[in-house]
C-alpha cells in the first residue's frame, strides 16, 4: 500500500512538471511551485495570458504530446552559483527567490530535473520518463488565482489543478465520485434551499444564516444545550471582544496572532476579537476559590469567534472568518479524567446516533520524544494519553494513533468522519490542555487543604456550527431527518377556499413546536407540490373539502410516498413520535 502511494506521488509530481512544460510552451509562463497533492497535482505560474477554463483542453493536448514524446527525466545537481546563472537566463524569478532562501539556510548544492527543453529546480522525485505517465489517466480540473507563497503582500499569480492516476479506470471512477459529490455540494444545496448566503457587502467568510438554515441551527443548539444540561453542564456566554492582556496571558498573542484580527483601541485600552472562547472560560472558573468537592465543573458555551483566514482559503461554510463553536470546558482532578472522557464519548456517540452518522473513526494525536516542544509535566502527559487509549480500547471502537501530532499543550482525540468526497474531516474534538491552567494559575483546594492544578478538557461535539453544517448538508444532500429539517411539514390547500383550514392546521402543529409552512400561493396545486418537493420537506399535507369535513389530512411522505388520509390527531402523534425517537 505504501509503495503504491509512493509511486502515485512520483507520477503526480511528474504530471505537475509536464503541465508547467506545456504552459511554458503555449504561453511563455514562468513557473512557481508545483507539488503532488491528494488525487493529483497543481502548478503555480505567472504569465501575461489569463488562462481560462476554455484553455484547459488546449493545455491537456500539449501535455499529451509531451507524454507521447517519452522524454527522459534527468536529475542534475548544481552549485548555488551555477543554479543562479541558469535561473537568471531562463528568467525564473520565483525559483530564484526560493534559491536565495536555500542559500541563506546554508545549502551548497540544489537539484534540477530536466525533460526535453524544460528544466527547473526541484527536490523530486520523479518517474524516469514522461512516457511512464498515462495520457488517458489525467485531467485538468480547475484554475485559481493565488498569492505567491500564500502571502497577500505578494503578487497574485495563476494556478492550474489536475487529477492524475495510474490507470484510466481510476480516473473514470474518481470523476464519477466527483459528479455525485457535486450534487451534494453544500454551497449549491445551501443556495437552493436558502440555508445560508455570503454577501460581499457584509464581508468574505462571514456567512448569514437564512431562515431555513437558522431554524436547523436552533434545533441543534437546543438539542445540544438540553443534552449538556442533562450531563451537568452549566452555560456561560462571553463577549466577542476581550482585552489584549487576556490574550497575552493565554499566549494567543504569542503563537496565534497571525490568525487574529487587528487590535481595536477604545478609551486607551486595546481589545481583540476573540479567536477562541477558552481564555474567558478560564476566567469564569477562576472568579472564586474552588474546592475538590465542586469538581468536575463543566461549562458549556455557544461562542462566536473570529479568525483571519486568507481569502483564497475561504470555502462556503467549511472555511469562514466568523463562526460559532460548541465549546465545553471541563475542570477536573487527575483521578476524574477517565470518567470525564468516557462521559464525553457517551454524549458524542448519542449525538451521532441521533443524526444517523455511522461512518467515522477516532484519531489520537500523541506527543513525540522532543521534550522541549510541550508544556506540562511528563507524567501528566503520560496519564492523559494512557487514559484516552484505555477508554477507546474498552469501548472497542475503531481508532488510530498519530505520534507527534499533539498540540504543544496536550494530547487530543479527533473524530474523523468520511465526507462525500471519500476524505476524512475532523468534525469533533476532545483536547486535554496543560497550558491554560498553568498560564491562568488555575487551582482547587484538595481534601488535605493543599492547592492543586486541575486538569482541563476542551471539547467541541459539534465543533464549529458552520463547518459541521457543511458536512451535514453534504451527508444528507439536503434530505435532512425530520427533527432538524428547516420546514418539517408543508400544508397545501387544493384551492383558496381551504386556506382557513390550512392555517388552522398550521397553528395546531406550531403549538406542538413543529416548523410548518402553508403553500397557498396563487399557483396550481401541482406546481406548489413540486415547490415543496424541491425544498425536500419531510411531510406534505394536501387538504380539500373531504379532509376539512373529516378533520383529516392527505399525507405524502418525502421518503415513503403517499401514506393516504389520516385523522389530524393520528398524523400529529406520528410526527411527534418520529421527532422524539430521532428517526432518520
Amino acid at each position: 500500500m505504501a509503495k503504491n502511494k509512493e509511486k502515485l506521488e512520483f507520477l503526480r509530481h511528474s504530471f505537475a512538471h509536464v503541465s508547467m512544460q506545456a504552459l511554458e510552451k503555449l504561453y511563455g509562463a514562468i513557473p512557481g511551485v508545483g507539488p503532488a497533492i491528494e488525487d493529483g497535482f497543481y502548478h503555480d505560474f505567472d504569465c501575461e495570458h489569463q488562462v481560462t477554463k476554455e484553455d484547459l483542453k488546449k493545455i491537456e493536448k500539449q501535455m499529451k504530446k509531451i507524454i507521447g514524446q517519452n522524454l527522459k527525466i534527468e536529475k542534475e545537481e548544481m552549485t548555488i552559483p551555477e543554479a543562479r546563472k541558469l535561473l537568471k537566463e531562463k528568467k525564473y524569478k520565483y525559483t530564484l527567490e526560493l534559491l536565495d532562501e536555500l542559500e541563506k539556510e546554508g545549502e551548497k548544492k540544489v537539484a534540477f530535473y530536466k525533460q526535453g527543453d524544460f528544466v527547473n529546480m526541484c527536490k523530486g522525485p520523479h518517474v524516469e520518463s514522461t512516457g511512464e505517465l498515462n495520457a488517458k489517466a489525467f485531467k485538468l480540473v480547475k484554475l485559481a488565482g493565488v498569492y505567491w507563497k500564500g502571502d497577500e503582500k505578494n503578487k497574485m499569480i495563476q494556478r492550474v489543478y489536475g487529477v492524475a492516476f495510474e490507470k484510466p479506470e481510476d480516473l473514470k471512477e474518481y470523476l464519477k465520485r466527483q459528479e455525485e459529490a457535486e450534487k451534494r455540494n453544500h454551497r449549491k444545496i445551501g443556495q437552493e434551499m436558502e440555508l445560508f448566503k455570503n454577501f460581499s457587502e457584509i464581508g468574505q467568510g462571514l456567512p448569514v444564516w437564512l431562515p431555513n438554515g437558522y431554524a436547523m441551527r436552533r434545533a441543534l443548539e437546543d438539542y445540544m444545550i438540553d443534552m449538556e444540561r442533562k450531563y451537568g453542564y452549566e452555560h456561560i456566554l462571553t463577549p466577542v471582544i476581550n482585552k489584549k492582556e487576556l490574550f497575552e496571558t493565554s499566549g494567543h498573542l504569542g503563537f496565534f496572532d497571525e490568525s487574529m484580527y487587528s487590535p481595536i483601541e477604545i478609551d486607551n485600552e486595546v481589545f481583540y476579537l476573540k479567536p477562541m472562547s477558552c481564555p474567558a472560560g478560564m476566567m469564569a472558573y477562576k472568579m472564586k476559590p474552588r474546592s475538590y468537592r465542586e469538581l468536575p465543573i463543566k461549562m458549556g458555551e455557544l461562542g462566536n469567534v473570529y479568525r483571519y483566514e486568507q481569502s483564497g482559503e475561504l470555502h462556503g461554510l467549511q472555511r469562514v472568518r466568523g463562526f460559532t463553536q460548541n465549546d465545553g470546558h471541563i475542570f477536573c482532578t487527575k483521578d476524574q479524567l477517565k470518567d470525564q472522557f468516557v462521559e464525553v464519548l457517551e454524549m458524542l456517540e448519542k449525538f451521532y446516533k441521533d443524526l444517523g452518522f455511522t461512518n467515522y473513526r477516532y484519531r489520537i494525536s500523541l506527543s513525540d520524544d522532543k521534550k522541549d516542544k510541550y508544556v506540562g509535566k511528563k507524567e501528566d502527559w503520560f496519564k492523559a494519553e494512557k487514559v484516552i487509549r484505555e477508554v477507546l480500547k474498552e469501548k472497542e471502537v475503531d481508532f488510530y494513533e498519530e505520534k507527534g501530532e499533539a498540540t504543544f499543550y496536550g494530547p487530543k482525540l479527533d473524530v474523523q468522519a468520511i465526507n462525500v468526497f471519500g476524505k476524512e474531516d475532523s468534525i469533533s474534538t476532545i483536547q486535554v490542555d496543560f497550558n491554560l491552567p498553568e498560564r491562568f494559575d488555575l487551582t482547587y483546594i484538595d481534601k488535605d487543604k493543599k492547592k492543586q492544578r486541575p486538569f482541563v478538557i476542551h471539547r467541541a461535539l459539534i465543533g464549529s456550527f458552520e463547518r459541521f453544517f457543511a458536512f451535514l448538508i453534504e451527508y444528507y444532500a439536503g434530505k435532512f431527518p425530520l427533527w432538524i429539517a428547516p420546514v418539517q411539514v408543508a400544508v397545501l390547500p387544493v384551492s383558496d377556499k381551504f386556506n382557513d383550514y390550512a392555517e388552522e392546521l398550521r397553528l395546531k402543529l406550531a403549538d406542538q413546536r413543529l416548523r410548518v409552512k402553508v403553500f397557498d400561493e396563487d399557483e396550481s396545486l401541482g406546481k406548489r407540490i413540486r415547490n415543496a418537493q424541491k425544498q425536500k420537506i419531510p411531510y406534505m399535507l394536501v387538504v380539500g373539502e373531504k379532509e376539512m369535513k373529516a378533520g383529516a389530512v392527505a399525507v405524502r411522505s418525502r421518503d415513503e410516498g403517499e401514506l393516504g388520509v389520516m385523522k389530524y390527531g393520528e398524523f400529529e402523534g406520528k410526527v411527534l413520535q418520529e421527532i422524539q425517537r430521532k428517526t432518520h
